[in-house]
């Protein structure tokens, strides 16, 4: 399994049947009232559950929306996560634990805030307006998600709400005038595999989320009548006709959202994509491309420069904060592996994003990804920045190379590189830009490192280091935490004590 996998292993649904509540009653005199209480005879200090004030639909108040199995960005080291898994939509169609067929056994979240910890880049335009032309493409190059669960893999799958023979297909809408998305309403046998109708889950809790406006919010929110809550009734009742005609009735809303223009309203007043988004697009692309491929990305060698190992999204997302990139600068991930960082900064941010990758099996799936992600930007009514994902030694490529002197974020994921790739990297400093901004795993800078007449040429002396922590959950090769550093580039330290010299 690859690193984007875990987001697909859990569904993005609290499906979790509520428990029981027993109450110990008991019953007492009535005391007489204070003098000194400020409450009315007949009153309580703590308000009974009736007499607490309900929150409307539409309110300004709004919970963030996270999948269970996504890494939490606020574990602190070594803390074992306190999440209690809960059964995804799948789980729940084969589930013999609780036969309820009632909308009270279930959940619904709050929609999402909008808003970031992260500044709004003014200058982002998040909207394609390709991919929201009337007249745009019949058809998109994507991998369907039917095509995942082909007839060729048809014993890895069985179909869903008990029935029998072929899988049936259903077609899912999504937010931009583009083709509706294919599917098998199918259920793996392996857990691990892929989830067909968790994605279509996901997918209408996304798009509910980050697409639809205030005004239009209780057709999908309402906790007793809106689409989230009909599905997980369809699914509790085991009903495909029902979840038909649910699925149905959100196509129709998305088309004419569409159409009148609140879909494409709601993306020009947005700045910034929120991480939810960004991570339900990237795991899309990645389930349909590297993970039926991933045993390939196993064949490396230890104790050489060709290992390989993710950074997870929110960690990045953290970088990328820290770093303050904006749509307007450049990105550069050396050792890019299969092009996960590359397309989530095009993604995120929106700036223009580049690559470079010497193995060749991952560099394949690294091309196979970006034809998919410029696709599915598309489908999602998403413009990304451009991406530009390079073959070969970073330290012997000229695009790379050129590129490095105008790049404003460089991340290097150089846990695993040897000491002498380590040591070449650090000559290339000298041609980058004052102010760019160097983000690796171990520092470039020794420890207690101090500019001296007799080390006055060394490259390093030209970077100025803060130490950070990334949390738990945040790289592929370990579930604890650990340290990352960003080196500035920054002359002014090495002139000055140049000038002191005399």
């Amino acid at each position: 399994m690859g690193f984007f996998d875990h987001l697909q292993k859990g569904g993005g649904f609290s499906l979790q049947p509520k428990k029981p509540q027993i109450r110990k009653v008991v019953q007492t005199r009535p005391a007489p009232p204070s003098r000194t209480s400020s409450l009315t005879p007949g009153t309580s200090s703590r308000a009974s559950p009736s007499d607490k004030p309900k929150r409307t639909q539409g309110s300004g108040s709004r919970s963030v929306s996270r999948d269970p199995d996504l890494p939490s960005s606020k574990r602190r080291l070594n803390t074992p996560s306190q999440n209690r898994k809960r059964p995804t939509p799948e789980q729940r169609l084969s589930s013999d634990d609780d036969s309820s067929d009632t909308d009270t056994s279930f959940e619904v979240r709050k929609r999402a805030r909008t808003g970031d910890s992260a500044e709004p880049d003014l200058e982002r335009r998040v909207r394609s307006l390709k991919a929201f032309s009337e007249g745009g493409v019949k058809s998109l190059p994507i991998v369907h998600a039917a095509d995942i669960t082909s007839v060729q893999k048809a014993g890895c799958f069985k179909p869903a709400f008990g029935g029998t023979g072929r899988p049936t297909e259903i077609f899912l809408q999504y937010p931009s005038a583009s083709p509706k998305e294919r599917y098998n309403l199918v259920v793996p046998r392996d857990k691990d595999d892929f989830r067909p109708i968790d994605d279509i889950f996901q997918v209408i809790e996304t798009v509910s989320q980050h697409y639809i406006p205030e005004d239009e919010a209780d057709y999908f929110d309402n906790e007793s009548t809106g689409i989230k809550r009909r599905l997980r009734r369809a699914l509790a009742h085991a009903s495909e006709a029902e979840f038909r005609n649910v699925v149905t009735d959100y196509n129709d809303a998305i088309e004419r959202l569409r159409r009148d223009g609140s879909i494409a309203k709601k993306l020009d007043s947005t700045h910034r994509l929120n991480l939810p988004l960004v991570e339900r697009i990237l795991t899309q692309i990645y389930s349909r491309t590297v993970s039926p491929r991933v045993e390939s990305l196993r064949q490396y060698e230890n104790g050489t420069d060709n290992v390989y190992g993710e950074l997870l999204p929110r960690f990045i997302s953290t970088i990328f904060k820290e770093t303050g990139l904006k749509s307007g600068q450049v990105f550069v991930d050396l050792g890019s592996g299969v092009g996960n960082v590359v397309l989530q900064a095009a993604l995120e941010i929106g700036c223009e994003s580049w690559g470079c990758e010497m193995m060749q099996n991952a560099c394949e799936l690294a091309e196979l990804q970006q034809a998919e992600f410029r696709a599915r930007c598309r489908l999602w009514g998403i413009a990304p920045g451009k991406t530009h994902l390079v073959r070969g030694d970073f330290l012997k490529e000229q695009s790379i190379i050129d590129v490095l002197k105008r790049a404003d974020v460089i991340l290097i994921n150089n846990q695993a590189f040897t000491p002498q790739l380590n040591n070449e990297l650090i000559n290339h400093f000298l041609d980058m830009k004052e102010g760019c901004q160097i983000v690796s795993l171990k520092s470039f800078v020794p420890a207690g490192h101090k500019i001296q007449s007799r080390n006055l040429n060394s490259p390093i002396n030209l970077l100025k280091v803060k130490q950070r922590e990334y949390w738990s959950n945040s790289v592929s090769w370990t579930d604890v935490g650990g340290t990352y550093f960003i080196a500035t580039k920054d002359s002014s330290r090495l002139r000055a004590f140049a000038e002191s010299m005399g």
